[in-house]
């Protein structure tokens, strides 16, 4: 199982919009994909002073992503950084949960590229101890628009995506452990 966190609250959002379009695809090629919305669960404010193992969101989100064997990472791009949705849903994860597991990171820009934002998220990822996919999903400029049917509908970028779900496909069955295939 694949599972995939947009990382935005906001209505009509481009990161969520992508992550469903990637679940799609996911499950269009057989794999078991789950989108965690945390615009539709909100979780609390962590702090490392309280414990949320009652929550039922945080339940839930920390249960989806232990078990599953790849991961997908949304966020918009906020003031050159990941949103801080998505970093209160990371702070909630207990220690190695990301361990060994292959995460592809998305960013949406309201410019041309979110890079910076995906290169603070692969360096969270590798201090948790997951592992960066080697592709990269950055949304900007004139080709944030998804169609009806929730494709992008420009033709690179759908490309783009798709050769990354390949990629994270393909590294995630190299990084499970033989006796789980």
């Amino acid at each position: 199982m694949i599972t995939i966190i947009p990382g935005s609250n906001r209505a009509n959002s481009t990161t969520a919009a992508a992550c469903r379009y990637i679940r799609d695809f996911l499950a269009a090629t057989g794999e078991e994909a789950v989108l965690f919305d945390l615009k539709e669960r909100p979780l609390p404010f962590f702090s490392p002073d309280q414990t949320f193992s009652g929550n039922p969101a945080v339940a839930e989100l920390t249960a989806l992503v232990r078990e599953a064997h790849g991961l997908v990472l949304g966020t918009p791009e906020y003031h050159g950084s990941l949103s801080g949705v998505l970093k209160n849903a990371l702070d909630h994860l207990p220690d190695g949960a990301f361990a060994g597991k292959p995460v592809l990171c998305v960013c949406s820009a309201g410019g041309a590229l979110g890079t910076s934002a995906l290169t603070h998220l692969q360096a969270i990822i590798r201090t948790v101890h997951g592992v960066t996919c080697p592709h990269w999903i950055s949304i900007g400029g004139h080709v944030k628009q998804f169609g009806a049917d929730g494709a992008p509908e420009n033709a690179k970028l759908r490309e783009r995506i798709d050769a990354a779900c390949r990629a994270l496909k393909d590294l995630a069955r190299r990084l499970r452990p033989a006796e789980s295939l």
